[in-house]
């Protein structure tokens, strides 16, 4: 049988055959690692042991790890999916059986009847992407927030497992009278251009789509086109100030735990925190790689012919030379628009002692922004307790209703 490319496709069509008893030609679907690793025998003992019957195969819910992997779960049974990591060579990563991811719910405060959602497209030519507007009923006129997300790959609602923090502002905003545009990133939607562009920079993935996105808001019925606002989350936060200074007509910034350390020291720090969480070899191994890596970026030797496979996360020279360049808080205070600036306390990838210090020393005395730390708030602004870890991700959550409400009032 021939598969199609698309992620989800493909992984219906496995499920389908799973149920079918059809092992040997979900074998030749696997890419050599896996081929290695698991046989068609094994596999069909695993469907029998762990799947029970199967009345009717459940919808794909999918989500992005990289420029070149998807993972996608699709429900077999009550209680349990089938778990597929799917390459863009269209060929199995992964497998495995596991509980499926839940579907999103909205938010206690999203009120679904106070606005409605129509799909545009963001930005031109072959690298165009689709986003959502979500729009208040009633005549206006009302501000607009225009939302980036973190890094990665992310899809317009920055959907992880469960949960779709995007979505949760969009729609929390939305309810509040603010229109809202969020969209899927360009290396969500065009990895294999990216992928093959050389010399591609965190500017190129933000800044191009971001300004179109704003423009593109202040084109809707009852938009302020005075009035529309950029809302970053993590990196897209620490981006937000180079997208006001491309587009003059940025009312202002939020900036969602934006960090200010530099990227290449931040991992090492993030991966010592996971190791002393979960200590062993493997920790241990991955902080002495994730420590060497960061040697390289930050040193003299780095050039644009550095090879990507010796730097962090796989990303290019190019791209960590644009952003050990890039001082976000320099470029902030060089536009001078207003910001609210809000920050985890429980945050341990973006730090209230390794990063806001930055944002404080360099905006902290301009009347015109504010920071705010949300004390019992994740990366994610998912409020819990105790400290941070990246299990506390996992379970469906919404962000924190006050942070939503705190970014309404401050827009409005």
């Amino acid at each position: 049988m021939t598969m199609e490319t698309d992620p989800a496709v493909t992984a219906v069509a496995v499920a389908e055959l799973a149920q079918q008893g059809r092992f040997a030609e979900i074998a030749e679907l696997f890419a050599p690692p896996l081929r290695a690793a698991l046989s068609a025998e094994t596999l069909g003992a695993a469907w029998a042991a762990g799947s029970g019957p199967v009345a009717a195969i459940g919808e794909p819910v999918s989500e992005r790890i990289d420029a070149a992997l998807v993972r996608v779960s699709v429900p077999v049974r009550e209680g349990l999916a089938l778990v597929m990591v799917v390459g863009r060579d269209g060929l199995l990563h992964g497998l495995w059986l596991a509980a499926p991811t839940p579907p999103w719910e909205p938010p206690p405060y999203a009120d679904p009847a106070a606005f409605a959602e129509h799909d545009v497209t963001v930005g031109d030519g072959p690298l165009a992407v689709s986003g959502t507007v979500s729009l208040p009923h009633g005549p206006g006129p009302r501000p607009g927030v225009v939302l980036l997300s973190g890094g990665g790959p992310f899809d317009r609602d920055a959907t992880s497992g469960a949960n779709k923090p995007l979505k949760d502002l969009a729609w929390g905003l939305a309810s509040r009278g603010v229109a809202v545009l969020r969209f899927d990133k360009v290396t969500h939607t065009h990895s294999d251009q990216v992928a093959d562009t050389p010399g591609f920079t965190m500017a190129d993935e933000y800044v191009p789509h971001a300004v179109a996105a704003v423009r593109r808001l202040q084109r809707q019925p009852g938009v302020d086109p005075g009035r529309v606002f950029v809302l970053g989350h993590s990196m897209g936060g620490k981006v937000a100030p180079r997208v006001a200074a491309a587009e003059a007509s940025v009312a202002g910034l939020v900036i969602m735990a934006g960090d200010t350390q530099p990227m290449h020291q931040a991992a090492v720090r993030v991966v010592r925190y996971l190791a002393a969480l979960d200590p062993g070899p493997a920790m241990a191994a991955a902080v002495e790689a994730v420590t060497r890596q960061a040697e390289v970026i930050g040193g003299p030797g780095l050039t644009p012919s550095t090879p990507a496979e010796s730097l962090l996360f796989g990303w290019s020279a190019a791209y960590w030379l644009d952003l050990r360049g890039y001082d976000p808080v320099a470029t902030a205070a060089a536009v001078d628009r207003p910001m609210l600036i809000l920050q985890g306390g429980r945050d341990y990838q973006v730090t209230v002692e390794d990063d806001l210090p930055g944002w404080r020393t360099g905006l902290g005395h301009r009347a015109d922004v504010t920071i705010h730390v949300h004390d019992a708030d994740d990366h994610l602004f998912f409020p819990g307790e105790g400290p941070s870890t990246p299990a506390g991700y996992e379970p469906a959550q919404h962000v924190d209703p006050a942070v939503v409400a705190e970014i309404a009032e401050w827009l409005v």
